[in-house]
Parts: C-alpha cells; sequence; structure tokens
C-alpha cells in the first residue's frame, strides 16, 4: 500500500508551524518529496548491497533480505518490449534492467568484449534458440537479428514523481486538497515516518524523536475522519 501524499504534507505542515518554521507550498513539497522518495529508493539497492554479505535468519518476518525485496516489490515491472531498428526499446521508467525474456526463456546478456569472440565461434554464436542480447544506450540489442518480436522484458522502474494536486477555495483563496489531481509516494506505507523526517530536514527542521511524527501523523489522519464524517 503507497504513502498517502496528502497526509505526508498535512503532518509536514502541521510540525513546521508547531516549530514555528513557516509554510512549505505544494510546489515545494512536490519538489522535496520527489527527491526524497528517490533517495530512499535508491538506497535499497546499497541495503541490498550489504545484505547479501551476511546471513540471514529462517524466521519469518525477520529475514531482512525478504523484507527488502517486499519493498522493493512496488517497482517491479514486466512488459513486452517494442522493436526497431536500433534494437527493442526500453521502458523510459526503466531503472534497473531484471531479465530479457524470449518464447519463455530468459536470454543471455553479455558485453561487448564477450559478444565477439561468442559471434566468431561456430559453437558459440547465437541462434533462435539460444539467443543473446547486448544492452547499450537503452536499446536491446537481440541476436540472431532476426529475432523482431516475442521478447518481454522484467525490471524495476524509477518511482513517479510525488503530486500534491490542489484547486484554489475561490471564497478563501487557500488550496484545497485534489486526490484526482495527486500522486502519492510509491514507497512501502512503513517508510512514511522516514519520508517525513527527511522532507523536514530539508525544511530545516531535524527530528529526533521518531513519536513526535507518529502524533502528528495520527492527528492528520484524525482530521480525515472528522472531515468524512
Amino acid at each position: 500500500m503507497a504513502v498517502n501524499v496528502d497526509t505526508v504534507y498535512r503532518t509536514v505542515l502541521l510540525i513546521l508551524n508547531k516549530e514555528q518554521r513557516g509554510y512549505m507550498t505544494p510546489d515545494e513539497f512536490n519538489k522535496i518529496g520527489t527527491q526524497v522518495q528517490l533517495e530512499i529508493y535508491l538506497k535499497y539497492f546499497e541495503d541490498l548491497n550489504q545484505l547479501i554479505r551476511v546471513p540471514q535468519t529462517d524466521l519469518d518476518y525477520a529475514d531482512r533480505v525478504d523484507l527488502l525485496d517486499e519493498k522493493m516489490a512496488i517497482f517491479k515491472r514486466n512488459g513486452n518490449a517494442s522493436y526497431s531498428t536500433n534494437g527493442f526499446t526500453a521502458p523510459t521508467d526503466l531503472q534497473e534492467l531484471g531479465s530479457v525474456i524470449y518464447n519463455n526463456n530468459e536470454m543471455q546478456r553479455v558485453q561487448r568484449n564477450e559478444f565477439y569472440n561468442l559471434y566468431r565461434s561456430k559453437l558459440t554464436k547465437p541462434s533462435a534458440k539460444y539467443p543473446i542480447y547486448l544492452y547499450e544506450e537503452g536499446y536491446i540489442k537481440v541476436f540472431p537479428e532476426t529475432i523482431t518480436s516475442g521478447v518481454s522484458i522484467n525490471y524495476l522502474k524509477f518511482p513517479s514523481p510525488v503530486v500534491w494536486g490542489f484547486t484554489i477555495d475561490n471564497n478563501r483563496g487557500n488550496y484545497v486538497y485534489n486526490s484526482a489531481l495527486s500522486t502519492s509516494f510509491e514507497l512501502h506505507q512503513s517508510e512514511q515516518t522516514e519520508l517525513i523526517i527527511r522532507i523536514l530536514e530539508y525544511a530545516g527542521i531535524v527530528i529526533r524523536d521518531p513519536q513526535v511524527i507518529q502524533i502528528a501523523s495520527q492527528k492528520v489522519q484524525q482530521d480525515n475522519m472528522n472531515e468524512k464524517q
């Protein structure tokens, strides 16, 4: 479940107001929120690299690699690749290429220096049964070049930009949240406190006690419930 952008923004505003640190406009929040989300997301790769070197427990819900994979699963995608003269086009939101599939079989990815040696040998030259591919300049170049369809990819996508969408109240002139114009954070819900803390750090406020965030978030959620009654 995604982290609600309105809950985060209103919590940030509540704490800013309490600390008498001014105001953060929706545009400022959207830019900072997008940056913070990206930072948290990219750190997953660093954390994973560290965790796979350490033995993990077999206990349910305690394996840190599994827990991290659950957070990253939100960004996993699968889709067909479209062909052009330069090769198969990678999706524009691709962050990390996973496996490339042809006829339900994973193709071997090779580097350019490997490719020349493989292609020259009759024993290792790619075929429709054992194809290979290069990934260069955003294109997936499949060999043999007779393969022009039937290729799909598994990949991790970049997080979408965060948007706290709004309309303006004609009478009061204030911002009114509009969910239809908004894009929430795509991060796992467990990252909500970390999101708020990091956004506040960009605003110049360092919160050392997570309980402050929890209390503020609970107040915002209660206000939301009251508004719906």
